[in-house]
C-alpha cells in the first residue's frame, strides 16, 4: 500500500478514468465504502446521520453515501455547503431516496443546521477532498464553527422528540441529552492539508476517516494525523499499475508476512543466529536487558550480552536465558581497551547492537570510535578557526564486526566522529529518534519532524546505510531509495526503553538472515503491533517496554499465514 500526494492521486484517478473505471464508479465505490464502514460500526436503523456536503467530488461522496444509508433504514439529513446542479446523478439519487436536504445561506438553514447536529448520532465529513487547500471562511467557516460549538455543547432533544404522552421522568429527562456523534471524515477532516499534514485550528477531529484507494502522505504528518482518528483505506477499483512511481510505501500484515523468517522443524539453536548487545552502564543498566530479550522473543537463536564487567550481577539476577561477555570498564562505562576483548568474542555473530545505554561518557565515546577507527570530529571555536575537541586516538586496528544496529549513544558516539558514515561498516541499521537524527544530519529537530519520510530517505541514500526514523509513524528507508511508514501512531510507547526493545527485535530477525532493510522494517512493524496490543490490554498511559517483550512473539503469531 502507498501513500500518495495529492498530485499522484489525481494523476491515478486520470488514468483509472481514462481505462474505463469512470470517476463516476469510482464515487459510487467511494460512498459505498463510507457507508458500508458506518454501518459495519452501528445499527442505523432509525439514527439521526448529518451529511455535510462540499460542491466537488468529495460531498458527491457524501451524498452516495448518505442514500445508501437512507435506504438501511437511518433518518439522513444533507446540509449544502453550495447549491447542486438539478442534474447532478448523485443529487438526484440522495433526493429521491427520502434524504432531507438542506443548504447554508440563511438564518433558519443554520437553525436546521444546529438542530440536526444536536440529534445526529453521526456525522459526515464530505465537505472538502484531497484537491482543495482554499482556506476555511465565510459559509465553510460558519459551518464547521457551529458544528464544533454543537458538539461540545449539546442541548436536550426537544419535547417533539418524545411519544406523545410520555412522561418526563428523572431518566426521561437524562436521555434527552443526547451523546456526542460519532464523526466521519470522507477522505480526512476538511480544514487539512493532504501532503504536508498542515491543519486548520477550526476542523475537527474525526472519530473514523475513510479514505480511498492510498491513504495520502497528509495522513502521516502531524497535526493532521491528531485528527483523523482510525484510519480506512477503502478500495474503489484503482488498479496499482495506475498509480505513479515514486510512492511512498505504507507497511502492512501482508508484506510483513512474505519477510517472516522461515521456522523448519529441523532447526536447533544456532540455525537462527547469534546476536551480540553491547550495551550497558552503571546509569543505564536495564537498556542491555530490554534489546536482549527482544531478540530472543523474535526468534533469534542465542543472545549474548557484551557489558561493563561492573554491571553483570545486576543483569545476571534477571537474565536467565542469556549469555555474557564481560568487557573492561571505569566506573561501570566502557573503555577503548575493551574493543580488543569484544571483536574476539563477537566472532561467528549474525548481527550485534551497539549502543543502548552506553552513556556519553568521553570513555564511551572513545570506545566506539575505536571501534571504527574514528576520530573526534572538528568544532568551530568562537574566534572562527577549527580547533579539536579532543586529540585523536591513534588509528585502530582494523577489526571485523557482525552486521551492526546503531542505537541511543552508540549513535551520539557516531554523530560526534569525522566522515563517520564512511567509516561504520554497512550498510548498518541507525535506528535515531528525531533528536539523535538532528545531532547526525546537523539540521533542526523541527526540520526532521516537517518532513521525516524525505529526510530519511535522503540521509539513507546519502550515508549508505537504512535509517529506521523512530517516533508516530516511524519511517524505515533504504540507501537504495525504498521508503517505508509503518502504521502506527501509539502514545503508549512514548516511555522510556521503548527504542532499545525495537534495536533489540531488529537484531533478532537480522541474525535469522533477513537482509538490512527487511530485518529493520519486519522489526518496526511488529513492534508497533505489539504496541497496540499493550495498548489495547494495559491502556494508553502505564505501558513500559518491558510490557512489549511478550508481546513481540504474539505479534509475529499474528500475522498468520
Amino acid at each position: 500500500m502507498k501513500a500518495l500526494t495529492v498530485a499522484q492521486m489525481r494523476q491515478a484517478e486520470a488514468a483509472a478514468d481514462a481505462a474505463g473505471h469512470t470517476y463516476a464508479r469510482m464515487m459510487e465505490r467511494a460512498g459505498q465504502a463510507v457507508a458500508a464502514e458506518i454501518m459495519r460500526r452501528m445499527p442505523v436503523q432509525g439514527r439521526r446521520i448529518l451529511v455535510l456536503v462540499g460542491p466537488g467530488n468529495n460531498g458527491g461522496d457524501g451524498l452516495t453515501a448518505a442514500r445508501l444509508l437512507k435506504e438501511a433504514g437511518a433518518e439522513v439529513a444533507c446540509y449544502l455547503l453550495k447549491p447542486r446542479e438539478e442534474t447532478d446523478p448523485v443529487f438526484q439519487a440522495a433526493k429521491a431516496a427520502g434524504c432531507f436536504i438542506a443548504q447554508a445561506g440563511d438564518d433558519r438553514t443554520w437553525r436546521v443546521l444546529r438542530l440536526w447536529v444536536r440529534s445526529a448520532a453521526v456525522i459526515v465529513d464530505a465537505l472538502l477532498g484531497t484537491g482543495t487547500t482554499r482556506p476555511l471562511e465565510g459559509d465553510l467557516l460558519r459551518m464547521l464553527q457551529i458544528v464544533r460549538a454543537e458538539v461540545s455543547d449539546r442541548r436536550p432533544w426537544p419535547v417533539s422528540f418524545f411519544a406523545p404522552g410520555t412522561p418526563l421522568t428523572p431518566a426521561a429527562w437524562i436521555s434527552r441529552v443526547p451523546p456526542e456523534p460519532w464523526l466521519v471524515a470522507v477522505d480526512g477532516p476538511t480544514g487539512m492539508n493532504y501532503d504536508t499534514g498542515e491543519l486548520d485550528p477550526n476542523a475537527f477531529h474525526a472519530d473514523l476517516t475513510v479514505t480511498f484507494a492510498h491513504p495520502k502522505v497528509g495522513h502521516f504528518r502531524f497535526p493532521a494525523a491528531h485528527a483523523v482518528g482510525e484510519l480506512v483505506v477503502a478500495d474503489i477499483g484503482i488498479d496499482p499499475k495506475w498509480v505513479p512511481e515514486g510512492a511512498f510505501e505504507v507497511m502492512d500484515a501482508a508484506m510483513a508476512r512474505t519477510w517472516r523468517p522461515p521456522r523448519p522443524a529441523d532447526a536447533h539453536k544456532n540455525t537462527f543466529g547469534k546476536v551480540a548487545v553491547v550495551a550497558g552502564s552503571t546509569n543505564y543498566p536495564g537498556a542491555p536487558g530490554l534489546a536482549a530479550h527482544a531478540a530472543a522473543r523474535v526468534g533469534a537463536g542465542w543472545v549474548t550480552l557484551a557489558i561493563p564487567r561492573t554491571i553483570y550481577p545486576v543483569l545476571a539476577a534477571r537474565t536467565a536465558e542469556i549469555t555474557y561477555i564481560l568487557l573492561p570498564d571505569e566506573l561501570g562505562v566502557l573503555i577503548p581497551d575493551a574493543v580488543e576483548v569484544l571483536a574476539k568474542a563477537v566472532e561467528g555473530y549474525a548481527a550485534m547492537v551497539l549502543g543502548p545505554g552506553l552513556t556519553q561518557e568521553k570513555e564511551a565515546v572513545a570506545f566506539v570510535h575505536r571501534m571504527f577507527g574514528m576520530e573526534r570530529a572538528l568544532k568551530r571555536g568562537r574566534l572562527g578557526f577549527q580547533i579539536e575537541t579532543e586529540a585523536a586516538e591513534a588509528p585502530s586496528p582494523a577489526f571485523s564486526w557482525p552486521p551492526l544496529i546503531v542505537d541511543a549513544d552508540g549513535l551520539n558516539a557516531i554523530a560526534q566522529a569525522r566522515e563517520w558514515a564512511a567509516r561504520l561498516p554497512g550498510p548498518a541499521i541507525l535506528t535515531p529518534h528525531p533528536g539523535e537524527m538532528a545531532r547526525l544530519t546537523g539540521l533542526e529537530k523541527g526540520a526532521i519532524e516537517a518532513d521525516r519520510l524525505g529526510i530519511a530517505r535522503q540521509f539513507a541514500q546519502a550515508w549508505g546505510h537504512v535509517v529506521v526514523l523512530k517516533g508516530a509513524f516511524t519511517v524505515v528507508a533504504a540507501p537504495d531509495g525504498r521508503v517505508l511508514v509503518m502504521p502506527f501512531a501509539n502514545p503508549a510507547m512514548a516511555t522510556a526503553g521503548t527504542g532499545d526493545v525495537l534495536a533489540g527485535a531488529i537484531a533478532g530477525l537480522r541474525a535469522q538472515g533477513l537482509g538490512p532493510f527487511e530485518a529493520a522494517a519486519l522489526g518496526a512493524y511488529l513492534h508497533g503491533l505489539a504496541g497496540e496490543r499493550a495498548r489495547a490490554e494495559i491502556g494508553e498511559a502505564g505501558v513500559t517496554a518491558g510490557d512489549l517483550i511478550p508481546r513481540l512473539p504474539m505479534a509475529l503469531r499474528a500475522l498468520g499465514g
